[in-house]
């Protein structure tokens, strides 16, 4: 795979003559970290030119089927191939599966990479890892969500590229909080602190009442009222040692200025509101949560979000064909087929191109990045239930937009879509990938609860999928 070296930019690694010289820098007070904050602000003046104006992160939870779905192996032995068929596409590089017919026919406006792969085999650790960009220490169904864990891709943003509009978020999550017994890593600013937070709504865009409480004051409360109570709560703050050691403090104040912010922001009030959708386009979409949260997606991309994440659901699978995640085992004589072709495959081929078309209608699509993925693949033979189980050594995610190829495939994996056999892609590679285009150096670095300096991104870009 051809790497990218960024020559262009100043490089951020540090040469051996000025290791040396640090031991000066220590006597005027400046440590390691304090020069690589200062190299980093040299690195930000010298920024890339961003081909994304924003993300809209499809997150699919439960792992998505490689072989049945964007990397079909029609000649493999019947225990391997899918019993779907592959279908040709508009895209005469790309064959996908029978049940994505209106998919088919924008192929030619996507990139499929079909060689990402890791070693997570555990929902809560791999779903980190999709979430970050970052290995998780461990591999540990019971990864537990501590505050020295890496932040999700939007705080990232947040932090590095901000919105200039303080009215309106960087980065906002939704509509669920996804956990596999406990809840999983990576859904949040971590150490980076509150202020990097998403702006995270617990509800269903699909309900006619949907509406968000925290942008709507009491009847009986103004906006200077508010303003003023947290006047007088942060002199309480400063006088409350209490809040100086508390984790979940951290960050509070300047994120309740940043709601502030937003309760006096008729623009994000109308950014969340679908019902302003005409009827047909929110049929179009769907009548569903997952629908309705695609929906809403692209009405934050185009009032100005710049990174938002879109859970396909709460939990990793599910026990009907009307609900659940990707997670299809077989337990339980809930076979994958004909779940998948009942219920995920439909709902896919009606969010995902509506979502595309509508970007692309309005002009949006070439700056706006979509991307489709779970945390890893399914097994390339069928299980004794019918079914496939966890498989993250190979597995394909969809690109389109934001300054990516058009009708592209990139990477190939073997003839049981089981090992990458050409152009491997790692999640740090497709991490970098994703700051790139929105001209965010992968290089950066960002500073843990013990000040030590992080990269954002130990991968780097893909340069052969970026237009």
């Amino acid at each position: 795979m051809k790497r990218f070296h960024c020559n262009t930019l100043e490089q951020v690694s540090v040469s051996r003559r000025h290791l040396l010289s640090l031991g000066g820098m220590g006597m005027l007070g400046m440590n390691m970290p304090d020069y690589l904050r200062a190299n980093e602000l040299v690195s930000t003046k010298t920024a890339l030119a961003p081909k994304a104006r924003s993300v809209i992160f499809l997150f699919q939870w439960g792992g998505p089927s490689q072989i049945d779905i964007l990397d079909m192996k029609p000649d493999a032995p019947k225990e391997y191939r899918s019993p779907h068929s592959q279908i040709r596409t508009s895209c005469p590089d790309i064959e996908i599966c029978e049940h994505l017919p209106r998919m088919a026919k924008l192929m030619d406006k996507c990139t499929v990479v079909r060689t990402l792969h890791h070693k997570m085999k555990n929902h809560n650790s791999a779903g980190y890892y999709a979430l970050t960009g970052h290995a998780p220490p461990s591999d540990d169904q019971r990864l537990r969500d501590l505050p020295d864990l890496y932040p999700a891709y939007g705080s990232v943003v947040s932090k590095f590229a901000p919105n200039i509009d303080e009215g309106m978020p960087t980065f906002v999550s939704y509509p669920h909080e996804i956990s596999d017994g406990s809840r999983t890593p990576g859904q949040h600013a971590s150490f980076l602190g509150k202020k990097f937070d998403p702006l995270f709504i617990p509800r269903d865009p699909n309900k006619d009442d949907f509406k968000l409480p925290e942008l709507s004051l009491p009847k009986n409360l103004t906006l200077d009222r508010i303003q003023s109570r947290r006047g007088l709560q942060s002199i309480i703050d400063k006088q409350s040692r209490m809040l100086e050691f508390s984790e979940r403090a951290r960050g509070l104040d300047d994120y309740y200025k940043n709601a502030i912010g937003m309760l006096n922001s008729k623009r994000v009030r109308n950014a969340f509101d679908v019902s302003k959708e005409p009827q047909w386009l929110r049929e179009r979409y769907g009548r569903t949560t997952y629908g309705q949260g695609c929906l809403l997606a692209r009405r934050l991309a185009e009032a100005g979000v710049k990174f938002t994440t879109c859970y396909f659901s709460n939990v990793i699978g599910g026990r009907s064909k009307t609900d659940g995640g990707w997670d299809t085992h077989g337990f339980d004589n809930t076979r994958m087929y004909p779940i998948v072709e009942s219920y995920h495959l439909p709902i896919t081929d009606q969010t995902l191109p509506t979502l595309i078309e509508d970007l692309d209608q309005r002009g949006m699509l070439d700056e706006t990045l979509v991307v489709w993925m779970g945390e890893f693949g399914r097994t390339p033979k069928i299980n004794k239930n019918a079914s496939r189980d966890h498989w993250p050594q190979c597995y394909s995610v969809l690109l389109a937009g934001g300054g990516v190829k058009k009708g592209f495939v990139f990477g190939e994996s073997d003839k049981h879509a089981s090992r990458p056999e050409q152009d491997a892609v790692t999640p740090e590679d497709l991490t970098a990938t994703i700051y790139y285009l929105l001209g965010i150096d992968p290089r950066l670095h960002i500073y843990d609860t013990q000040d030590r300096p992080l990269m954002i991104s130990s991968g780097e870009p893909v340069m052969d999928i970026i237009a």
